[in-house]
């Protein structure tokens, strides 16, 4: 049986990833950002194994990328070079613009260019929110809380539908965040 991804790819776009990301924590912990980055492809290799006819190797190295233009020095360019213009692409499309002022207009021209793309990077979006909602850090505030319950399920409206095993999590995830 033919493996739905490379090992090679994703070796390479983790560690270009780990290296990109050296420097940062996970929000709210000592916790390196590459653990992050592991759990957002680890929802994406499951999700690969629940339907037949992905490109699972645009899924994970978008999985593992999926923040490098967002939060680091990488640009377009760069990732286009390494990793071809479909995987620069979907990490595009997975980045806020940061030129755009309110945080909720970023989330919805966010969406609008996922939507867009194939398949595979909106599944990564999924994966990422899912990666997201673990229990909130201690010193939100039952307001920040509910606004960041109302984008997942923003992401989740818009989304669901492009994998069945990924809205599932999604859901049950922002159906459970913030109960104590």
């Amino acid at each position: 049986m033919k493996p739905k991804w490379s090992q090679e790819l994703y070796i390479k776009a983790f560690k270009f990833a780990a290296e990109a990301h050296k420097t940062q924590k996970v929000p709210g912990s000592e916790l390196p950002y590459i653990v992050h980055v592991a759990l957002v492809s680890m929802e994406i290799m499951a999700a690969l194994c629940s339907e037949d006819n992905l490109d699972g190797d645009l899924a994970i190295q978008c999985a593992l990328l999926h923040d490098v233009i967002e939060d680091t020095s990488i640009e377009y360019d760069t990732l286009k070079n390494k990793f071809g213009v479909e995987v620069a692409n979907g990490v595009n499309a997975l980045s806020k613009d940061k030129t755009i002022k309110s945080k909720d207009e970023r989330m919805i021209d966010s969406l609008e260019r996922i939507k867009k793309q194939r398949k595979e990077v909106r599944m990564v979006k999924m994966a990422d929110r899912i990666t997201n909602l673990q229990p909130p850090p201690s010193h939100w505030d039952q307001k920040k809380i509910s606004k960041y319950k109302k984008e997942a399920k923003l992401i989740y409206d818009n989304l669901k539908d492009v994998n069945k095993f990924l809205a599932d999590r999604l859901k049950h995830k922002i159906d459970k965040y913030g109960l104590a």
